[in-house]
């Protein structure tokens, strides 16, 4: 080999290695706002860090890990609750369905009689003056949460089942993308009824109608009586009761978790139902969940009895 070819072979090497170093994988993030396929990639403008929907969530924001405040101390016990009030749909982040991290999800068509308990999340810092989904600037000092379904903006009632507090949220965002979550709520919102700094906490979402004041709770965060409430994984709900018998004794030989099959109707129809629990704890819930999907099963839904 000549002198030339091999300085021209050595050249394209380092370009080669040049371009593989300017692409890095990075992991997703645990919440994904501003994903909606119909959002436009624009700043947020002068207010907040800038704000470019282009780029990969992987690279968006300032901070690669949330965080609660960051050298700012704000009462939130002090900040007002917002009171309802009736708004036409948000322009963005409404589009349905909608695909995020390759999971597609249905905006309902209306969070009327909305009534629902799981798993709930919050998310801080690293968010806080980017835009949400609805393409609002996310404030981490305000009343507010992000859901997967529930059209944008919708107001609910969000109560930790754990100590019964409760309070009043708009939510604005998409979000959590995370497995067995169902909402995400701001860090002000958390800290009211004791989601943070655990991270995580049962609650039950009431989506409210503005339109019905009668139907309104006081806007300030009110205290129900807390009960125990088991967690239960539901890994399918089946019309052949054949195929839950098969499902039940593959869950069975992993020893995951005591498996319960159960026969329901559900709008009518007759359907009989898998499910791994009581369940301890939200830890326990995203170990066994992941286990589940190791198996080759879909990923299970958290139901909250």
């Amino acid at each position: 080999m000549s002198a030339a070819v091999r300085v021209l072979a050595l050249l394209l090497a380092v370009l080669m290695l040049s371009a593989c170093a300017g692409h890095r994988t990075r992991p997703a993030s645990r919440h994904v706002p501003g994903v909606a396929p119909d959002v436009p990639g624009k700043p947020a403008g002068s207010r907040g860090p800038s704000d470019d929907l282009n780029l990969p969530q992987s690279e968006r924001y300032r901070q690669s890990h949330d965080s609660g405040p960051d050298g700012k101390h704000v009462d939130v016990f002090k900040l007002p609750v917002p009171v309802p009030h009736a708004e036409p749909r948000s322009r963005y982040g409404n589009k349905s369905p909608y695909t995020v991290l390759g999971h597609t999800y249905r905006v309902l068509r209306s969070a009327r009689g909305y009534d629902e308990k799981g798993i709930a999340s919050w998310y801080g810092n690293k968010f806080h003056g980017y835009m949400t989904s609805s393409l609002e600037p996310y404030d981490m000092y305000k009343f507010t949460a992000a859901s997967k379904v529930l059209p944008l903006p919708t107001w609910a009632r969000v109560t930790n089942l754990a100590n019964g507090k409760s309070i009043i949220v708009r939510v604005n965002d998409r979000g959590p993308f995370v497995a067995n979550r169902l909402i995400d709520l701001s860090y002000a919102a958390a800290v009211r009824i004791g989601i943070w700094p655990k991270g995580t906490g049962l609650v039950e979402v009431q989506a409210l109608d503005p339109r019905h004041p009668k139907e309104l709770p006081a806007p300030e965060a009110v205290t129900h009586t807390a009960a125990a409430h088991p967690i239960w994984l539901q890994v399918g709900a089946f019309s052949n009761r054949a195929n839950a018998e098969r499902v039940a004794a593959q869950l069975r030989s992993a020893r995951l978790a005591p498996v319960q099959v159960s026969t329901v109707s559900v709008h009518g129809r007759t359907v009989t139902r898998v499910r791994l629990g009581p369940l301890a704890d939200v830890d326990a819930a995203d170990h066994v969940s992941a286990e589940v999907v190791k198996l080759g099963l879909p990923e299970p839904q958290v139901a909250v009895d």
